[in-house]
């Protein structure tokens, strides 16, 4: 058995010992009014995945710490919500952005269209990031690159340094984070690796309802957020989630297997939540769009949902991973 499988076994045998491991289940429990009651059961159990992920880490012993999962599985709340379990245990992440580590832009290689192909591994300054890890790991202090996208080149600032203490730890999240060939010539059993996912576990058990797809409710996230927060259509991003997907499968999927926890940021309220604020945004895509199909197919899968309450929604806690999607969060 692959680590997940192993995890969504795990999350779908916690989900039938709770006793909701349907979609109609789900259903009834809303059904009955007990939304709120779900969800504090809910934020209780994913508080102790982020206490285990953090012991873990801690009593690995080692320094590095890399992240990654595909889009919108909660990366960014998860990595926040996992490093401040190592401070509650004396271990102070400090947070090294890959964003800062891109080749000279003529340098960046190009895809089959002849265009810039910045998710590549190739487009990645692996020497130059390599180069700052060793050294912090010794305890030299780095001066830490700021990439200027607009003209495509690293830039330095004399302000912008970083060094480790010894009770402190590199916290780095991105799409390469479990590719070897990001970080070849550091030694690898000093790295903790974590893939973050939102791992589906219910079925359906109604009959016109076909499947409870992860990759869908990773695509109602971020529609959600997108909306909210980029300014990006639901319509645009239905028509760049192909792209978005071919991807994962190209630098994500082929290395989860190298992680040493994989963390399901599935929660079981989910996709209730998602049905109250993706809805509305899916009808407004027009018949004429070529992202109709899909968007109704959305619609079909979410009408079988019971939705939550704006009383319900209320009682997420701000420190959710779902506040990530759906605003109102609070997390530093």
């Amino acid at each position: 058995m692959t680590k997940i499988e192993a995890a969504r076994q795990e999350y779908k045998g916690w989900s039938a010992l709770m006793g909701v491991d349907t979609l109609s289940k789900l259903n009834d429990l809303l059904a009955q009014g007990q939304g709120i009651w779900l969800i504090n059961l809910c934020e209780a159990r994913q508080e102790r995945k982020y206490v285990e992920a953090a012991d873990a880490i801690v009593g690995s012993g080692k320094r590095v710490v890399m992240m990654s999962g595909p889009s919108s599985s909660g990366k960014t709340s998860s990595s926040l919500r996992i490093a401040q379990q190592c401070r509650v245990l004396g271990v102070f992440p400090r947070v090294l952005e890959l964003d800062n580590y891109f080749v000279e832009r003529d340098k960046t290689p190009v895809d089959e269209n002849g265009e810039y192909d910045f998710e590549a591994i190739g487009a990645m300054n692996t020497q130059l990031l390599q180069e700052n890890i060793r050294d912090l790991l010794a305890g030299k202090e780095v001066r830490i690159p700021r990439y200027n996208f607009k003209e495509g080149r690293t830039e330095f600032d004399a302000s912008r340094t970083m060094k480790l203490a010894p009770n402190e730890l590199l916290f780095m999240e991105g799409i390469h984070a479990l590719n070897p060939a990001l970080i070849p010539d550091i030694d690898q059993a000093g790295v903790f690796h974590i893939y973050i996912s939102a791992l589906s576990a219910l079925n359906s058990g109604i009959a016109e309802v076909v499947h409870n797809s992860t990759t869908d409710k990773r695509l109602l996230r971020r529609i959600v957020r997108d909306s909210r927060t980029r300014g990006i259509s639901p319509e645009d991003n239905i028509l760049r989630w192909p792209s978005v997907r071919r991807g994962e499968q190209r630098n994500i999927f082929p290395y989860e297997e190298n992680a040493d926890v994989v963390f399901n940021s599935s929660m079981l309220y989910d996709m209730p939540l998602l049905r109250y604020y993706a809805e509305p945004l899916l009808h407004g895509v027009s018949e004429s769009s070529p992202a109709y199909e899909k968007a109704q197919g959305l619609l079909r899968f979410v009408e079988h949902i019971t939705v939550l309450k704006p009383a319900e929604i209320a009682a997420i806690p701000p420190n959710s991973i779902m506040r990530e999607f759906i605003g109102g969060q609070i997390l530093v």
